[in-house]
């Protein structure tokens, strides 16, 4: 496995500067996004909206950091609650086989804590039915208000290695209150994904009817968060190595 990663990052940077390569993929995100690509994908019955590759991203990461809690802000149908949930089952799986326990996926010893304030009933009711939501616990109530920040931070007090997962309201302002609320929460050596960075480099028409565009979103936010916060840096191998992501800049890994 040494000589294979060895060969994995010869050929990450060698599709670094791989300018055809990369503007085909730059193509292929800019003809996607109107027709919905990231809506046709489920995770364990649930619409997940990402793309396959931010997805394995986000398996990789999770297995590397081996989280205790992943915040997430964003629920929609549930499908990267339900995804975030399945992989801690995981470790916990892996955890109990190593020491030699038994496994009760209804006695998790990790979580996965999702902010939105428009649970709708029919997806709340959902992911309360799935076989992983005692992985799971919501809270409904916007991501940026003083009062779930505060819940959200009680909860990760209980915890030592922790995720976070930025996908809500899109808007400059409303992602660096995100990012000033819940990335000092991120552990070292842990990350906090910053999703739909990619809206900056896509035409105004994209998103015409919301409020956010270019100039306006994840990206621009990012970049004023990043410049007084030096114990946070993008993590570009991934970017490199995916080509395609709504996050590229956007996973920010943790270094102090």
């Amino acid at each position: 496995m040494t000589e294979f990663r060895k060969e994995v990052r010869e050929r990450i940077d060698s599709m670094r500067i791989n300018q055809r390569l990369r503007e085909t993929a730059s193509a292929f995100l800019r003809e996607s996004v109107g027709p919905k690509y990231s809506y046709n994908f489920f995770w364990l019955e649930r619409p997940i909206i990402q793309y396959p590759q931010d997805i394995v991203a986000m398996q990789e990461v999770i297995w590397s950091v081996r989280p205790d809690l992943i915040i997430e802000t964003g629920i929609a149908h549930g499908g990267s609650l339900i995804f975030n949930a399945s992989m801690l089952a995981l470790l916990d799986m892996c955890d109990v086989i190593r020491t030699g326990g038994r496994f009760e996926p209804t006695r998790p010893t990790r979580k996965v804590l999702g902010v939105d304030n428009d649970i709708r009933v029919h997806n709340r009711q959902a992911i309360e039915a799935h076989p992983l939501a005692s992985y799971i616990q919501m809270i409904d109530g916007s991501s940026i208000e003083s009062t779930v920040i505060a819940q959200v931070r009680a909860v990760a007090e209980q915890f030592s290695r922790i995720l976070v997962c930025l996908d809500s309201n899109h808007t400059h302002d409303h992602v660096l209150a995100e990012l000033q609320a819940y990335a000092p929460l991120t552990s070292v050596g842990s990350y906090c994904v910053v999703f739909d960075t990619l809206i900056e480099d896509m035409p105004d028409t994209q998103h015409s009817d919301r409020p956010w565009g270019r100039g306006n979103n994840p990206m621009t936010a990012v970049r004023l968060f990043l410049e007084g916060h030096s114990e946070f840096a993008a993590d570009e191998e991934i970017d490199n190595k995916l080509l395609i992501s709504v996050a590229p800049n956007g996973f920010l890994k943790r270094r102090f």
